[in-house]
């Protein structure tokens, strides 16, 4: 189960400069996550207290869960040194909780992404000391989408390692026309991931890096469901869409891995035929409130998926993208 969690705290004297996410406790069992003074999310304590999550997860009936950080606190914006420290942090607390609750708990570490040398570096420090199978990542970096050559390292960096490659969307427009009825997170957010896949596949990422594994979130933002105007597009006018790359994006179908999370039956079983029943990982956003409240429950309710294909979709294309079996949680 993909899923986020905020473990941490920070304070602009720490670095000298604003624009960092601090927690202000202002209740018992919430807290505000401000930013420049501001609020930008009220969240509870099931963000930051393992115990209330197992808790939550127990009611649910969820066994296992994959930790990773508020896409909020990715911090690509800032100095490097300084989203390497933060990152360390975020890492490390979170390395203390998988290792507290080994059998309920899986981490997805974050990196510096805005220099790759340094974001090299902690991938190594994720994997070989914390023990993190893989790493979350944004769906641009500032001005690089994902198929800037300045992230080629840490792609090559990633297939040495065997290290999974979780991408969230990110830094959505929210002025303008997107200001209004929480669109950057409705629209926003699809439209980042569908930028995401389309920038690995027409950058030619996967045939550079065959071994990389990668998921996006959100059911693959718009992708699975406009695949055939982008592979349409990309036939038409070859001028425009196949200057990086001259394979068709059809062909990378079954190649990468989308979340669930689509809260709509024919959107599911559209999903699981384009993507590959395979490459679908059950994804919550839990705790938030476009995640799945009852974690399963879509996938469940699919009265023509039978008990292996709802499996696959629940646990095991999970773990076969981790590189993790379920011994290991037994």
């Amino acid at each position: 189960m993909l899923v986020v969690m905020s473990v941490t705290f920070c304070h602009a004297e720490r670095y000298g400069y604003g624009g960092w996410v601090q927690l202000d406790h202002h209740c018992k069992g919430q807290a505000k996550m401000m930013k420049d003074g501001k609020v930008f999310r009220v969240i509870q304590e099931n963000c930051w207290d393992p115990e209330v999550r197992i808790k939550e997860m127990d009611l649910s009936g969820v066994t296992v869960q994959v930790l990773s950080t508020v896409p909020v606190m990715f911090s690509y914006w800032a100095k490097p040194q300084d989203t390497l420290d933060l990152a360390q942090i975020l890492n490390n607390d979170l390395a203390a909780t998988v290792k507290k609750y080994p059998k309920r708990f899986i981490g997805l570490g974050t990196l510096p992404l805005q220099a790759p040398d340094l974001a090299v570096k902690e991938m190594h420090r994720c994997v070989n000391e914390l023990g993190f199978p893989g790493v979350q990542i944004g769906s641009h970096v500032n001005e690089w989408d994902l198929n800037a050559p300045e992230l080629y390292d840490i792609y090559a960096a990633a297939e040495q390692l065997n290290c999974c490659l979780f991408v969230h969307p990110w830094d959505m427009q929210i002025d303008g026309r997107m200001s209004k009825y929480w669109f950057p997170w409705l629209i926003g957010m699809p439209a980042e991931t569908t930028i995401a896949i389309c920038s690995m596949i027409m950058g030619g990422i996967f045939e550079k890096f065959p071994k990389l594994k990668v998921c996006f979130a959100h059911g693959g933002g718009a992708f699975p469901y406009t695949v055939g105007r982008i592979s349409h597009g990309f036939n038409v006018r070859p001028d425009l869409c196949a200057v990086d790359n001259k394979v068709d994006p059809r062909k990378y179908l079954g190649s990468f891995y989308t979340d669930s999370l689509v809260h709509d039956r024919g959107a599911l079983r559209l999903l699981t035929s384009v993507i590959g029943e395979d490459k679908v990982i059950l994804g919550t956003d839990y705790p938030f409130p476009l995640g799945e409240l009852e974690p399963g429950k879509l996938i469940d309710s699919m009265e023509d998926f039978d008990n292996k294909l709802k499996d696959k979709l629940k646990a095991g294309n999970a773990l076969e993208f981790l590189g993790l079996s379920r011994k290991q949680f037994e």
